[in-house]
Order: C-alpha cells, then structure tokens, then sequence
C-alpha cells in the first residue's frame, strides 16, 4: 500500500529488494532507539468510557510504544524510504522545525539513515530535548521571531535551507507530501483491528496541530474503505484546544462557502487558514499556529458527516488523568487529547452514550 513501494516497481526494484531496504532501515532505527517499527495495539477503554457515562465501545490506538514512543516516526520513516527508493545521496541535508516528539522522530530516523540533520526550535525549547537531538548527532539551531514576521519562525527558517537544497524531513504533508505515505500505516492498522474485530466505528477524534497524522490516518481509513475492509468511514473529528484552534475557524467559514468543497481543491487560500495569536495549552504538541494539511482534514470532515471539536483547558487536563487512572498507556496531554475531544463532543450532544469511537493516544510521557 506504500507510494514508496510503488515508486520502487515503477523505478525497476522487485519487491524481495524493497522489503530488503525496510529491514535494513528497520533494523537499523532498532539499532538506534531499541526498538523497530510494529503495529501498535487497539486497546479497549471500556473503564475509561465508564468513568464519564459512555456505555459504547470506546478504543484507543496506542502509539506511545512507538520508535521514539510516539507516531511522529511513522511519517519520518516513510520519508526515510522514499529518500533511499530515490537513491538521493546520503550527503544531501535534511531539515525540519520542531522542538519535540516530531524533532526525536526526525533524529532517530535520521541516525539510522545516516543522514545529516538541522532541526529548527524555538526560544522556549525544553533543554532536555535539546541535549537528546545532541545525542542522536542533530544540529539544533534557535529561531527568535524577526521585526515584522508573520508565523512559526523555525518554519521560516527551514523553508529557507530548503530554498538551498536540503529536503524537508518533517511531518507537514505541505513541506514533503511523502511524510503522508508513513503516517498512512495508522489508518491501515485501526481499519484491520477494527475489521478482525467486526467493529463498526462510528466517530474518530484525532487531535490536530499540524495536521499530518489527521490527514494521513483519515486518509487511508478512505482507501480502507474503497477496498471494502471497512463497511464504511467513522464521522472524523478534530481535536484541538481553546488555547489553538485555527481549524475549527477554519471549518466554519467554509461552510459559509457556496461551493465548500469545490474551495478545498483550489490553492491554499490564506482568508480561510492564518496564524492563530498567541497559542497556549496543556496539549503543547499541537500549538502549531496553523494547521498545515488543513484543506483534506476539512474535506473529509464534510463528507464523513463530522466537524471540529475546540476542548477546554479542563476537558484536556481531565483526559489526561481519565487514561492515567484507568489504563496503562502513559500518554502524555497531548498525546490523550483526542479523548478530551470526545468529552467536549459528548458535551455538545454530537455523540450518543452507545456510539462506538475510536482515539488515537499518540505520545508518551516524558
């Protein structure tokens, strides 16, 4: 199901020389983190669910086992084996903006191809983070905003390495649409859990910064679907804080459209997704000031039937201790905030206590 190994046929690989390429790379990131990439689970949240009333089937895809515990390596790898299909030289720079679980990913990946690394963070980067990225062999350079800039800075900065020839190895699908074709693994395993276990989804919360792991997990969910393992898509909703919302904005001037859908194919359109002021929460992962692989997390909103969901400060601080208190997974507030998007929809009144729904638990605890 892999672009990458697609391309490789289309480039004259067999396919024993393309999965010789995964174990290579594969091992090698083992070699680096201590751990390979493998399906991570479906777990049931079923004493999570009765803590707040919700008597459906309520699951979550637990992603904090992950390389470098959290998803954000599934987009990196993916782009990893794009890079080594495409025989790009393993001198070539590669560049992201990050201070975080997408810059560990990065680094980790990275490591493991043996390719060089500049990872672009903020003033306010934690120096813990820094020093592992000096760990894994990333450059980590500080980005201050400049006299009339608009936007996340380290973005800036990147996409003027990128201007001089480094590769983005992010997990915008807007800087390197490939980083979609990882993060399409999600989606491939939910819709095989889901189809073993004969479940019918009814809702999805998947919680938004940039927008890459909403795009991609949806997206194959879609391709899940044409191919009949799945009865039909789950209505996609997507999380983000009261402190960070520039989708749900985003969402409701599209619907004032006249044609929504036809606006989500033309160009990026800056009067419907702009930098939001100011962003703050405890889900500090998905602060990003605006959400990059907007337009197909909108579009599959409308035709699933779903929309946006903007949690409180409580709701995100009270997902975090419902998973802490009832399960095992040590997700941290970002990575739990899909499950406060359930709390605030329930409050709302868009979900049933009956609905069977699926959150992605995304990063571990640190």
């Amino acid at each position: 199901m892999l672009w990458s190994h697609h391309r490789a046929m289309e480039a004259g690989f067999d396919d024993e020389a393309f999965v010789e390429i995964v174990r290579r790379l594969d091992g090698a990131v083992a070699e680096v983190d201590g751990t390979g990439f493998r399906d991570t689970p479906l777990v049931d949240l079923a004493e999570v669910g009765s803590a707040f009333g919700h008597t459906g089937r309520l699951l979550g895809k637990d992603e904090t086992g992950n390389v470098s515990g959290t998803h954000k390596a599934r987009h990196l790898f993916g782009l990893a084996l794009h890079l080594e299909v495409d025989g790009v030289s393993a001198e070539t720079p590669l560049v992201i903006a990050s201070c975080g679980n997408a810059a560990l990913a990065a680094a980790v990946v990275a490591r493991a191809a043996s390719r060089p690394l500049t990872i672009h963070v903020p003033v306010w980067a934690d120096p813990a983070v820094l020093a592992m990225l000096d760990d894994l062999g990333a450059t980590a350079k500080t980005c201050e905003r400049r006299d009339g800039e608009v936007g996340d800075p380290c973005v800036l900065r990147a996409r003027e390495l990128v201007a001089d020839g480094a590769i983005p190895f992010t997990c915008q699908g807007t800087e390197n649409l490939m980083t979609i074709d990882g993060g399409r693994t999600i989606g491939f395993e939910l819709a095989t859990g889901l189809m073993e276990s004969a479940t019918t989804c009814d809702h999805l919360f998947i919680q938004v910064g940039g927008g890459a792991l909403a795009s991609s997990a949806s997206q194959a969910l879609t391709e899940a679907a044409g191919l009949g393992a799945l009865a039909s898509r789950p209505k996609l909703h997507a999380v983000q804080s009261e402190g960070c919302a520039p989708l749900a904005r985003a969402f409701r001037l599209v619907q004032q459209l006249d044609d929504p859908l036809a606006a989500l194919t033309s160009p990026d359109d800056s009067s419907l997704m702009w930098p939001w002021d100011d962003p703050g929460s405890l889900a500090t992962g998905i602060l990003d000031d605006v959400v990059y692989d907007w337009q197909p997390i909108v579009t599959t909103m409308l035709e699933s039937g779903g929309s946006p969901v903007v949690s409180t400060e409580a709701e995100v601080a009270e997902a975090h201790r419902l998973v802490h208190d009832h399960t095992g997974v040590p997700a941290d507030p970002t990575g739990t905030a899909g499950l406060a998007g359930l709390l605030t929809a329930r409050r709302h009144g868009m979900v049933d206590d009956d609905d069977t729904v699926v959150v992605l638990l995304t990063g571990v605890e640190r």
